[in-house]
């Protein structure tokens, strides 16, 4: 760290001279990362095609044409990520059909410290047209970002702290419109720098109206049930109820920069208000604050010939509002920090030794606080090493997490000695310690300029979360009682990814496949138990009652630490049929998942379906146009207690052109998406038959770059 601020000092003296910036406008020269250069699967930096972890890219046009509201939909057609998809207004990323806290979001790889893992209906306060890339890991990444990251890592990146230099100003000027929720978006990013300081400022305001659907919100087979259980029951239909959103935020930061590292602090806000589907009255407000700092030093003298630090420190609060009264409030105020140092060679080995450290405090007040305040801290050190050996390289490491979650107990229960106090919900106190080691060693073979083939082994340990120990209470975006156990130990698995790259000028192809096993997969399962919001169980005299008298009853859920494994396959290929006069080209993908509780044979809850997709595309000149057509199977392979799921087929078009007018670069595109108008369902989502996908509609935007 000494070194990393004495480098910082003589990047930003002295500061006057950092503000002599030419009057006149000029291109800003700011690239954060070499579009080649991926940095989340491998912390020395590799291409896409020399990553042992099958890695996929999303930046530029890609991520205009397919960013959505949501992180989760954004990347939901990318091979073997799917979303939760809670409507329009929540949506986070499931990948290999793990979800929650075994997929790590990160935000300049530093976890967004949010509440999106605890519940469906909470989203990741990271808005996609902030964004300039998205990397996503698929499979185990625990070695660099812990035993959370078992399922995989998806890294949004920005520019907010300038990482390299800026000379002049610049920035661009967005707006987009249409979609099957109708939004309207603005957005604006400014960058100044003279070579030595920088300065990043963002901002952007959403809004989206009711969802628009192609027929009744409900599924045939819901509408069904609702037959017998509620016949008066409103069924929607053309629009999905309370979905309608808002959001809002914005970011500043600065840094001082140089050839041989940067110093800087961003500061970002972010706001955002949408209803839930599945309650008609209750509107969620999410408010997050964030400050980050990060920090590289490189070319140092001696052992380490580079120290790289990030930091993010959050205030969050989610507000669930009934009716206009908050009903729960969710906080959650923490930080997180890794600092990673790259040692000089060793022979032919080169790598990392790092650090990261964790505290966050959560807290959930009010009606639906089914989880006590808690407390979680972690440290944890790792070493990544890289050794080339002609054709093959080997990559190998370890991490060793220290994990310890403190719970502090009911707040609503002061004096337990009054026989009319309620009972306590939860325990007045307690504390698990946790020490997970985890490991992973990969090769990656290169018979000739054209193929690659990759093989990682990994070990992954993770600490089970607050909820998963300590939840006790109703949960009403998923209509449950959830019940964790405080006795559950560390979760560990095994997981082998074997797969092969080709590469040919323009064309490109890749098959992946794999396979975790767990001993003791933590998940939430029914157990035919009925209770009341307070906990009481249904009374077996007056079915429909609890012995509290209440009518009101919730089917209990239970977390379960259970066997099973998780397999499947990943494929793409991208080919050019023709260059001339313009690029005829084609693009497949697919993947399918197959999950299984090892303890009965049965499936896993909420896994995605098998999935192909072919598309079509003629770019000439700066205009692109693209015909997409997606299938997804039917999901009949589902728990006792889960609903199967049809399959679908949508037809996607996409077109984007580019210009340059007086100097200026002028991007134009247009989306239509579901032109058949299908119904579609996902299986991963837990509102599978209360909100299906949106239907025919078309979206275009504007972008202006200066």
């Amino acid at each position: 760290m000494m070194l990393l601020c004495r480098r910082a000092a003589a990047l930003a003296a002295p500061v006057a001279a950092c503000f002599s910036i030419h009057a006149v406008a000029q291109t800003v020269h700011s690239h954060s990362l070499p579009p080649a250069v991926v940095i989340t699967g491998n912390p020395l930096g590799s291409g896409l095609f020399e990553l042992v972890a099958p890695t996929h890219l999303m930046e530029g046009s890609d991520l205009q044409l397919r960013g959505a509201a949501t992180l989760g939909e954004t990347l939901r057609d990318t091979p073997g990520v799917s979303s939760t998809y809670f409507g329009p207004g929540s949506s986070r990323p499931v990948i290999r059909g793990l979800d929650g806290d075994r997929v790590r979001i990160l935000q300049g790889s530093i976890g967004t410290l949010d509440a999106s893992s605890l519940s469906f209906d909470h989203a990741v306060p990271i808005d996609p047209i902030a964004i300039s890339r998205v990397e996503v890991v698929r499979g185990a990444a625990a070695l660099l970002y812990g035993g959370n990251a078992v399922g995989g890592v998806v890294n949004v990146l920005t520019n907010r702290i300038p990482e390299s230099r800026i000379e002049g100003v610049g920035g661009a000027l967005e707006v987009r419109g249409g979609g099957p929720e109708n939004e309207r978006t603005g957005a604006a990013s400014v960058e100044i720098g003279n070579g030595r300081f920088a300065l990043h400022a963002d901002g952007f305001r959403r809004s989206t109206s009711d969802l628009r659907i192609p027929g009744f919100a409900r599924s045939a087979a819901q509408r069904a049930q609702d037959l017998i259980d509620n016949p008066a029951m409103n069924q929607p239909n053309g629009r999905v109820p309370n979905s309608a959103a808002r959001a809002n935020g914005g970011s500043i930061g600065m840094s001082a920069t140089g050839s041989d590292g940067h110093l800087g602090f961003s500061l970002t806000n972010h706001e955002t208000t949408y209803g839930s589907p599945i309650e008609a009255a209750v509107k969620i407000n999410m408010h997050s604050n964030r400050l980050d700092l990060a920090g590289e030093a490189r070319n140092l003298d001696g052992f380490f010939r580079s120290v790289k630090f990030k930091g993010g420190f959050t205030d969050y609060k989610h507000r669930e509002i009934d009716a206009g009264v908050v009903g729960t409030t969710f906080t959650n105020r923490g930080f997180e920090a890794r600092i990673e140092a790259g040692h000089r060679s060793i022979g032919p080995l080169n790598g990392v030794i790092g650090m990261q450290l964790g505290n966050a405090r959560f807290s959930a007040l009010g009606d639906e606080a089914f989880v006590p305040p808690t407390r979680t801290r972690s440290q944890s050190v790792f070493v990544f090493e890289e050794l080339p050996l002609g054709k093959f390289r080997l990559n190998f490491g370890a991490r060793v997490e220290a994990t310890r979650v403190a719970s502090n107990g009911d707040p609503a229960v002061q004096d337990f000695s009054d026989p009319a106090a309620p009972v306590a919900r939860f325990a007045a106190s307690a504390e698990r310690s946790f020490r997970g080691v985890s490991g992973a060693l990969g090769a990656l073979y290169s018979p000739s300029a054209h193929w690659s083939l990759t093989a990682n082994l990994t070990h992954t340990e993770r600490a089970p979360t607050f909820y998963e120990l300590f939840a006790n209470g109703p949960h009403a975006a998923t209509g449950t009682y959830e019940v964790g156990s405080a006795g559950f130990g560390l979760e560990k698995s095994n997981s082998l990814d074997a797969g092969a790259r080709w590469r040919s000028g323009p064309h490109s192809a890749g098959l992946s496949a794999f396979v975790t096993r767990f001993d003791n997969y933590l998940v939430l399962t029914g157990t035919g138990n009925r209770r009341s919001g307070d906990g009481a169980f249904e009374d077996p005299l007056t079915a429909g009652t609890s012995t509290t008298g209440s009518t009101d009853l919730l089917n209990e859920a239970r977390y379960r630490s259970v066997a099973a494994r998780f397999s499947g396959l990943e494929a793409q290929a991208h080919i050019h049929l023709m260059e001339r006069p313009g690029a005829l080209f084609v693009e497949f993908k697919g993947d399918l998942v197959r999950a299984t509780n090892l303890g009965n044979g049965e499936a896993l809850p909420r896994i995605p379906p098998r999935r192909i997709s072919a598309l079509v595309g003629y770019a000439f000149d700066r205009t692109s146009l693209r015909l997409e057509l997606s299938h997804a199977a039917a999901q009949n392979r589902v728990p006792a207690a889960e609903r199967r799921t049809a399959g679908y087929t949508l037809l996607n078009f996409y077109a984007s052109t580019r210009l340059n007018l007086g100097g200026r670069q002028v991007q134009g595109w247009l989306r239509a998406t579901n032109l058949t108008d299908r119904e579609a369902r996902l299986s991963t989502s837990f509102l599978r038959d209360v909100v299906p996908l949106g239907g025919r509609a078309v979206q275009a935007g504007l972008r202006l770059e200066f």
